[in-house]
This record gives C-alpha cells, sequence and structure tokens, in this order.
C-alpha cells in the first residue's frame, strides 16, 4: 500500500462517535454546515451531544429545530455562544436568548457566508456595505470608500467543522446535492479540521473531477450515514392535490 493511499483510507471512521472522540471539547468553536434542517450533520450533531463537550461556540445559519439538530444541543445547554443568522424555527433557541441565557452574535446571512469564506482563505477582514447604520455595525471599524460607508467584519474560524456531503471518495473529494450545498463548503473551508458526513462513499477515481464541489485536501475524517432522517421543518400541501 502507498502512503498517499494508506492516508486516504485513514479518513474513513466506523461511526461519528468514533469520528469526534479525540477531537471534540469543551469550549471550541465549531462550523456546523445545512441551512434549516437542509444538509445538516444529523449524525455527527448526535454523536457531538452525546460527547458532553459544553461550552461551545457554535457557527451554522441557525441552529435545527427544537429537538432536532443543534436543537438537541440547545435543550443539553451544551452551547454557550451561537454565531449565527436566523432563529425564528426554533423556540428554545428563541427563549434562551431573550432570557439572557445563551450569547447570540447576529449576522446578515450573506456576510456569516462571506466571513466564513474569508476563515477559510486565510483574509482576516473585510467591508461591505450590508448593516452600516444599522445595530449590526455596533462596535465595528467602518470606512468611506468611494462616498459609500462599509462595515468591517472578521474571518470566521472553527476548531472542528461538522459538514454533510451526499457523497465521497476515500481522498475527501466531496458532492453536494442541490441546495443542501448551501454553508457546507464554507464551514469545511473554515475548519481547522473538518469531519464530513456522507450518504455514499466510493473508491478514488469513481467522482470526475470536474463533479468535485470540494476538494479531499479540505477533508480531514469522514462518517458515512447511509440513511439519515432528513426531517422537513415545515411540511404544507394542498387540498384535494389541486
Amino acid at each position: 500500500m502507498t502512503q498517499a493511499s494508506s492516508t486516504h483510507r485513514g479518513k474513513l471512521h466506523p461511526d461519528a462517535a468514533s469520528a469526534l472522540a479525540d477531537l471534540v471539547a469543551d469550549n471550541q468553536t465549531l462550523a456546523v454546515g445545512g441551512f434549516g434542517l437542509c444538509g445538516i450533520p444529523e449524525a455527527l450533531i448526535a454523536a457531538l451531544r452525546d460527547s458532553g463537550a459544553k461550552g461551545l461556540t457554535v457557527i451554522s445559519n441557525n441552529a435545527g429545530v427544537d429537538g432536532f439538530g443543534l436543537g438537541q444541543l440547545l435543550a443539553t445547554r451544551q452551547i454557550r455562544k451561537m454565531i449565527s443568522s436566523y432563529v425564528g424555527e426554533n423556540k428554545e433557541f428563541e427563549r434562551q436568548f431573550l432570557a439572557g441565557e445563551l450569547e447570540l452574535e447576529f449576522n446578515p446571512q450573506g456576510t456569516l457566508a462571506e466571513r466564513l469564506r474569508a476563515g477559510g482563505a486565510g483574509i482576516p477582514a473585510f467591508f461591505t456595505a450590508t448593516g452600516y447604520g444599522t445595530v449590526v455595525a455596533e462596535g465595528k471599524e467602518t470606512r468611506e470608500f468611494d462616498g459609500k460607508h462599509y462595515v468591517m467584519e472578521t474571518a470566521l474560524v472553527a476548531d472542528v467543522s461538522l459538514v454533510k456531503a451526499w457523497k465521497a471518495d476515500r481522498a475527501g473529494n466531496l458532492v453536494f446535492r442541490k441546495t443542501a450545498r448551501n454553508f457546507n463548503p464554507a464551514c469545511a473551508m473554515a475548519g481547522k479540521v473538518c469531519v464530513a458526513e456522507v450518504e455514499e462513499l466510493v473508491e478514488i477515481g469513481d467522482i470526475d473531477p470536474d463533479q468535485v464541489h470540494l476538494p479531499g485536501i479540505y477533508v480531514d475524517r469522514i462518517v458515512v450515514n447511509a440513511s439519515p432522517e432528513k426531517r422537513i421543518e415545515q411540511r404544507t400541501v394542498r387540498e384535494g392535490g389541486k
């Protein structure tokens, strides 16, 4: 076996718990992919809950729903601070924030995405017009460029990233499925260590290089969860099938 193939084989872990066992710890910052419940790493979130790690800062667009996704970690009070853009789908998230029990750093959604992208790209900060003149800009440096005002936002870097993809090869090259891509690539690149939960594992070479959405260099560990629940946040149907 070549050194390269041995390294690739070493990325695969038998389950989510073993992938996180020597990785997560109290007071870490984690970036977790997903948008609502779409594209969330269900098994990894459950394993993080079971790890008992506490005092966590979690960077994620939102925090799942009550009792599922990151909502599980709010219920167990393992999250100290959320860096997010949306609260509305999770009543416990809302309750803890309004009661002063949970720190919350609100971000416009595009700003959150760019802060993660900047973290992955090694860019320490950037200027954006979004939020200028609002509470979002309070305490932040502002600057004028060509007659327009901008707010300086700092990059986000996580100790550990937990992401969900549809398919991976043993080298960690990832393919996401449709809108489940959402924040996952940016979260993966912003983490010092990235763990990817996938539904299907294939051999190296089985994914056309032009179809790779995230190169394996960003992925340190892989866990296969072939049958995720993929719960729907709000199911809406029309009466009579019309």
